[in-house]
């Protein structure tokens, strides 16, 4: 007997649920559903997300940008502190050679009234036997021709005075017009409102006679560090780069000069006609050139024998002086000298160097953005993860920057206290912004062939009430430096 129930033991009808449907009968819409639409079998690739993707891709290549600035900058910030013996090699030798080349220093000035007459009496008190001192003028500054004659009538046989009259003027064509009158074997330039340690040419003297070297590149740095947020942020700049970072671009056989405490030999300027007079950056161009010839250029920084210099006045004429170092890197960039340096990894070395101040910029608006873009646009979570890849360099520069403020005030004698430290980490961002915003215009003014010359103003604040900024300071033992062995070996 069959266990299902009786009524379904017998033959089933043909149609037991459901009638069919009238041919022509209209479909009826369904409940909360609408009109019925006919939906075609899914396409894939049709499907995906363009634009999605595009922008996905986009912050992940600033991500990978931005990572390769960070490190880069990082790196070169910290090369000279890679060791304890690194770091004692980028120095003076401790027992100088006796003199051996004579010197002819170039001190331009344009209404420097404030500043330039003490600068040319401390360069007047070096203890190196063979110095000539030409200060330039221009023949519309009666004020600054004033000073500096007034000058050479307190040492007359040291200083003597040339007149630019050239027009428009600018720093290279001062630079360029004394050149003819220099008899020193080298060539020393200085700005006008410059500190400099009266033994400094005894110990350039002797790296010249040490190492062979066409070019040896002093040391600069700003002192004013607690006049503003931004004057903080710039001292730390020139100590980073004077300090470490110029050792690394001389290691690498390319490297763009810095404005002043530079000495060239006589001869290699006269092959070279100087300066490049329509160049915004001549001391960058003047390097670049140099490099591409092959010239041996040596870098030696030591606190006792830096020059001191002081922040630009205002953060306008902060503006103003970035824009034009961005702009003549530009131009030094589209000249092209650097494409005849000998290997291809140099060359490639150089186009990243030229550009970095723009990649560099660049970061303190892209971060932001990218930051934004995590926040309110639908990001995979992978790729909001790696688009916070580059904030841990940056944080780890920032870190090491509180290092170098610290390393800075045990070498120059200055005390840092918690609101300058407050100021350079709350400065980060603001200061990166400030940067790209320079840039741009630099940029622009590129393309439009403005290259006028901006002058910065200075008066004086680095120097201390004594007028002697540049005693012997205390400088921290190596062994004890809080960065070294921070960086990595390569």
């Amino acid at each position: 007997m069959s266990s299902f129930p009786l009524a379904l033991s017998g033959p089933l009808p043909a149609d037991p649920l459901l009638p069919p449907a009238p041919d022509e009968a209209p479909a009826l819409p369904s409940p909360n559903r609408g009109t019925p639409v006919d939906i075609a079998p899914a396409d894939t690739a049709a499907a995906v997300d363009w634009l999605a993707v595009v922008g996905w891709s986009t912050l992940l290549a600033l991500a990978v940008g931005l990572t390769v600035v960070a490190v880069t900058t990082l790196w070169w910030m910290l090369y000279a502190w890679r060791t304890t013996g690194t770091l004692r090699g980028t120095g003076f030798s401790d027992d100088p050679l006796p003199p051996a080349h004579t010197f002819t220093l170039l001190v331009p000035g344009r209404h420097e009234e404030e500043v330039m007459g003490q600068t040319l009496d401390r360069l007047a008190e070096q203890t190196h036997p063979h110095v000539q001192i030409i200060a330039i003028v221009g023949h519309d500054d009666p004020g600054t021709e004033a000073v500096v004659r007034a000058a050479a009538d307190r040492h007359p046989h040291r200083i003597e005075v040339v007149v630019d009259d050239s027009v428009p003027k600018n720093k290279p064509k001062a630079l360029n017009r004394a050149l003819p009158f220099a008899t020193g074997d080298i060539v020393g330039v200085f700005d006008a409102e410059d500190e400099v340690h009266p033994e400094l040419l005894r110990h350039i003297d002797s790296r010249f006679s040490e190492t062979g070297a066409e070019v040896v590149q002093g040391g600069v740095q700003l002192m004013n560090f607690q006049t503003s947020w931004w004057s903080l942020r710039n001292v730390l700049e020139y100590y980073f780069w004077f300090r470490s970072r110029l050792h690394f671009h001389a290691e690498s056989r390319f490297i763009p000069l810095g404005g002043n405490t530079v000495f060239v030999r006589r001869d290699a300027l006269l092959r070279n006609d100087g300066w490049d007079a329509e160049c915004l950056a001549e001391d960058c161009e003047l390097g670049v050139r140099l490099s591409s010839q092959g010239a041996k250029v040596v870098v030696a920084y030591s606190p006792e024998y830096v020059t001191r210099e002081e922040t630009p006045g205002s953060l306008g004429s902060l503006y103003k002086q970035r824009t034009r170092w961005n702009q003549g890197f530009l131009q030094v960039l589209k000249k092209g000298e650097w494409r005849k340096l000998p290997t291809a990894r140099q060359r490639m070395f150089a186009r990243y160097l030229l550009a970095m101040p723009f990649l560099q910029a660049a970061t303190g608006l892209l971060i932001p953005l990218s930051v934004l873009l995590i926040l309110f646009a639908k990001v995979p979570t992978v790729v909001a993860l790696l688009t916070f890849i580059p904030l841990a360099p940056t944080l780890v520069t920032v870190a090491v920057e509180i290092a170098g403020l610290n390393e800075f005030g045990r070498a120059y004698g200055q005390k840092v206290r918690v609101r300058d430290y407050t100021r350079l980490i709350l400065g980060t961002i603001p200061f990166q912004v400030f940067l790209a915003l320079a840039a741009m215009r630099a940029v622009v003014r590129e393309l439009r062939g403005d290259n006028s010359w901006e002058k910065t103003a200075h008066t004086g604040a680095h120097r201390d009430d004594s007028g002697d900024s540049t005693a012997t300071s205390t400088v921290a033992a190596p062994a004890e430096s809080e960065l070294v062995g921070a960086g990595v070996d390569r």
